[in-house]
């Protein structure tokens, strides 16, 4: 059902966001040195590892790290990176990763490869188990402010409580957050 449901909707939404993913992928493309599409080495279900796309939001020469982990993360984006971020329009790409399987619309985010405490953390509570989503419990109630421990936290809560409704209501006030730009650092 779940399956199902993200198919659907990653659909429905791919064909009114197309006007939208076009803009941006020219913005990106006029304002920067380098590939529209960001491919991350993300981790997925049962701890593989996948190929997430974003719009490119930081410079070529990044390093392949937690932005949180960049000393001054600023100075890393591109002239439209911030608005990208700030607006979630740099997420919009991850609708092929959930076409293709390798996420959710609602579940844990996908860590990146080398966020090692991160991903022991999941796995301890088993919640390496889940696909990860697009958005998710943690997305909603901090997003970028919460510490790894926290993050699992509310991970594992998705975990034990996940159904239909929560994923609706996630997906709902994910939008609220996205439209108020809540809970976003950079």
């Amino acid at each position: 059902m779940k399956r199902l449901f993200d198919l659907c909707l990653a659909l429905v939404a791919s064909f009114f966001l197309v006007i939208p993913f076009l803009l941006v992928a020219v913005v990106v493309r006029l304002t920067s040195v380098g590939p529209i599409l960001y491919w991350s080495d993300r981790v997925g279900r049962d701890n593989t590892i996948f190929k997430m796309p974003k719009f490119r939001s930081m410079r070529i020469d990044t390093p392949a790290v937690a932005t949180h982990l960049l000393a001054d993360p600023k100075q890393f984006l591109t002239p439209v990176g911030s608005f990208l971020r700030k607006s979630s329009l740099d997420e919009l790409p991850q609708l092929w990763s959930i076409l293709k399987g390798d996420m959710s619309l609602v579940g844990p985010r996908p860590a990146l490869f080398n966020q090692d405490d991160l991903i022991a953390l999941r796995t301890q509570y088993g919640v390496e188990k889940l696909v990860p989503g697009l958005t998710g419990w943690a997305q909603i109630n901090g997003r970028d402010e919460l510490p790894i421990p926290d993050k699992v936290k509310l991970d594992v809560e998705y975990l034990h409580h996940q159904s239909f409704w929560l994923d609706i209501k996630i997906i709902f006030l994910t939008f609220l957050k996205v439209i108020l730009r809540d809970g976003i650092q950079h």
